[in-house]
């Protein structure tokens, strides 16, 4: 199978004549502006509050502590890391970020690192737990290796645990095919992160599993929206994400998201924000079962860049009587089993 789950709560009731309903769930997004290169992203669903990729520097600082603040949270239930490239992993920034957010978990890329900056990382993440340890704290460190995927239940239908997707296995030959994929789908509406894949067979592989295309509402662009190949027509089609979040910073040499990509997405209405202009929020609306808004603001955090509304796919599909969603899940799938 494709799909995979790690977490096992679920946030659904059954409702009248034994339909699904969506329960409401206070969920955020939120993607940062980091004055440099990389990517800085959170998800708080369900009470928990992710930091994805370990990035903490002076233009992001007070914006993750405000989004904490607004949560209500004060540590973070995880840290996530895509890749061990400092653009996703600081080395510098790593030891600071450990001190002020707490995670309690941490999630790693499943990789040997290919530098000694990824190395050392490995190694502050290794002493954090060693520190918690001794002092009566449970810190819980995972490496999304392809045996430890391999090892996980398969996932389920419209259901609210997240998914890893990625990596299969290790390819050797190019590292960024390695990034952790996974889809975040804790709350009222979900979250798909890539990492830094650029494989056409990657992108195939993902493109013909049945549940991405019914239930990505947001979609964390590839590499930074890096025209490479992996980021198709045939993707898009399958997918139709409401939104694509490109991490990028305003002056930066590559010029992500690349034209192409630009046209790409606007030929598939997909709308797209970017941190150029600043943080990008995303957050559950009225009763926060499935309505959500996407604001992208100015560099200062304060003024409005643009902004916009959309209904989650979850909350679509899980307004559908049982009969209708049991057809649209058993029809014979477009992938082949691997």
């Amino acid at each position: 199978m494709l799909y995979y789950m790690r977490t096992s709560v679920a946030h659904y009731d059954s409702g009248v004549n034994g339909c699904i309903a969506m329960k409401s769930l206070v969920t955020r997004f939120r993607a940062y502006q980091l004055g440099c290169t990389g990517s800085s992203f959170s998800y708080f669903a369900a009470g928990r509050f992710t930091l994805i990729e370990a990035r903490l520097n002076d233009t992001n600082f007070a914006s993750v502590a405000q989004e904490m603040a607004v949560c209500g949270v004060e540590t973070a239930h995880c840290l996530h890391i895509t890749s061990w490239d400092s653009d996703h992993c600081s080395l510098s920034e790593l030891p600071v970020l450990l001190k002020t957010i707490r995670p309690s978990k941490i999630e790693c890329p499943g990789y040997e690192p290919s530098s000694d900056r990824g190395n050392d990382c490995r190694k502050l993440i290794q002493e954090y737990e060693s520190r918690a340890r001794a002092s009566n704290r449970s810190v819980d460190v995972r490496y999304f290796t392809p045996e430890y995927i391999s090892c996980l239940a398969t996932a389920e239908q419209l259901a609210f645990q997240n998914v890893l997707y990625n990596p299969r296995w290790i390819d050797e030959a190019c590292v960024n095919n390695n990034s952790t994929v996974e889809l975040f789908r804790e709350g009222s509406f979900n979250i798909l992160s890539l990492g830094d894949v650029e494989s056409l067979d990657i992108s195939s592989r993902l493109r013909r599993d049945k549940y991405l295309g019914r239930e990505v509402d947001v979609m964390i662009l590839a590499h930074h929206g890096a025209d490479n190949g992996f980021t198709n027509k045939r993707f898009l089609q399958h997918l139709q994400p409401h939104l694509a979040i490109c991490s990028s910073n305003y002056d930066n040499q590559y010029q992500h998201p690349s034209d192409d990509i630009r046209e790409l997405l606007a030929e598939h209405r997909v709308q797209l924000m970017t941190t150029k202009t600043g943080d990008i929020v995303v957050q559950s609306i009225g009763d926060h079962a499935g309505r959500f808004r996407a604001t992208n603001l100015c560099a200062d955090s304060t003024r409005i860049s643009s902004q916009y509304e959309f209904v989650s796919k979850k909350a679509t599909l899980l307004s559908y009587n049982q009969d209708t969603i049991r057809q649209l899940y058993t029809r014979r799938p477009a992938y082949r089993n691997l």
